[in-house]
């Protein structure tokens, strides 16, 4: 059991080390951590075991297709497009403006799945708008900052990739077909968007906000004229895994066999981002700038910087995963928990702040991949059903670290927007983060119900 936990310590505090002191990127600490690991556990004679099996990791490549479909929809301003409606929808209501940056950030959040990015592109237009119809600057910065980063934990989000890599890792890979494991993400994600819902309403009360001044609220009939075509990209890319959770264990079973269903599943991750981003190009106002050598070539040289740290680190952190497995890591740190009794109250109380903690420093995806398996197995000997807590890995991983003082990346990116006081802003985080924080709890110890469980 010491052994165990002395490997997590190695892998956790050389990383931490090598970002604090050196100001480094994550993945060349997660790299040097993985070349002292087998170090200290004289496993050098593997290595190229570990690399072959991260690097045949079909879910890395997913995870890469939907980080560049992310790419191109940001250039193409087709989300915005997406906005504008919204607006159209709910802005003739009180508080109208925030309920459309809910929407808009969590959907528009899971498609380029950066927390501050997302704040600082649909906040642009959210924000102002917020604040002009009677929000408060520290309420508006927060509204936003925290639906962005709901982003992380909506597919087709890179983190559910990561999430489902954990499951599979334990279960096998024909355990669960993609498309039931994102009907229950979306499942999950509801709960958290109407808790937001319901906390924007009591602030709307609490300050008596207004509707959006009629001269700022684009008209529905021309907008929805003007940009309709922008409401079919959701469909395209949600259609093909609600197709193949419904139909998977039937239809496509008799017509491809067990084999042929299972890779129709897989291969959903990778064409459907191809697909989606095909089609944001062709509706896109700009269409004769994205041709392939002056729009689209462009986009990914200019984003190459931003997409390596992230394909590295989980390149690194699945090289570790199968060092761990070597070492059966995730066995005995089970009998660790069994050993310690922790029942599924203490780890639904525990897991999600230990979490929040390292993701300060560590991305959500990386610890997903690291230790998504150790929690899951951790989970599921204490009576919780492994999916629910499959598909909560990437809100406990990736959503509290961004909203959550004092590296709370999306609650700065709002404040600069917004130009709010930085105490009056941090003080309303802390509503935002503790109905955050309890909502995962009550999810994870299975109170509430969850669509495809």
């Amino acid at each position: 059991m010491t052994t165990v936990f002395l490997y997590i310590f190695i892998m956790l505090a050389v990383i931490f080390f090598w970002f604090l002191a050196f100001k480094r990127p994550i993945y060349e600490g997660v790299l040097i951590s993985f070349a002292l690991l087998l170090t200290v556990t004289g496993t050098w004679a593997n290595v190229f075991e570990y690399i072959d099996s991260a690097l045949s990791t079909s879910l890395l490549y997913s995870m890469m297709a939907f980080c560049a479909m992310s790419q191109i929809l940001s250039k193409t301003k087709v989300i915005d497009n997406c906005v504008k409606i919204i607006i159209a929808l709910l802005g003739r209501i009180p508080g109208g403006a925030g309920y459309a940056s809910i929407l808009a950030s969590s959907f528009m959040g899971a498609l380029s799945g950066s927390g501050p990015g997302n704040v600082l592109a649909t906040g642009s237009i959210t924000i102002p708008a917020m604040i002009k119809s009677g929000f408060p600057p520290e309420l508006a910065a927060n509204v936003e900052s925290t639906a962005s980063y709901l982003g992380n934990m909506i597919p087709p989000s890179a983190n559910i990739v990561a999430a489902l890599g954990a499951y599979t890792a334990i279960y096998g890979e024909d355990s669960l077909s993609i498309g039931q494991f994102w009907i229950v993400c979306w499942g999950v994600s509801l709960w958290f968007i109407l808790s937001r819902f319901v906390q924007l309403f009591v602030f709307c009360k609490r300050y008596k906000i207004r509707a959006m001044a009629k001269e700022d609220i684009p008209g529905l009939k021309e907008t929805l004229k003007e940009n309709w075509n922008g409401l079919l990209l959701p469909v395209i890319i949600l259609f093909p895994f609600v197709f193949d959770a419904v139909c998977n264990a039937s239809f496509l079973t008799e017509r491809l066999g067990a084999a042929g269903a299972g890779y129709f599943s897989k291969s959903l991750l990778i064409f459907t981002g191809g697909i989606a981003a095909l089609y944001g190009i062709l509706i896109s106002k700009n269409r004769k700038e994205m041709t392939l050598f002056k729009g689209i070539i462009p986009t990914f040289a200019k984003s190459v910087k931003g997409l390596v740290p992230t394909v590295a680190t989980c390149i690194f952190g699945y090289m570790i995963g199968a060092l761990f497995t070597d070492l059966n890591v995730g066995a005995d740190l089970q009998a660790a928990f069994e050993k310690m009794n922790f029942n599924i109250v203490i780890l639904a109380l525990v897991i999600p702040l230990l979490t929040c903690f390292i993701s300060m420093v560590i991305p959500g995806s990386s610890i997903t991949v690291m230790l998504g398996s150790v929690f899951i197995t951790a989970f599921a000997n204490a009576g919780a059903n492994p999916i629910l807590v499959a598909a909560m890995l990437p809100c406990i991983c990736g959503v509290m670290c961004g909203i959550t003082p004092p590296f709370a990346l999306g609650m700065y990116a709002g404040m600069s927007i917004a130009k709010s006081d930085f105490t009056k802003t941090l003080k309303n985080d802390l509503w935002w983060v503790a109905v955050q924080y309890v909502l995962e709890v009550v999810v994870l110890l299975g109170v509430l119900p969850v669509i495809g469980l």
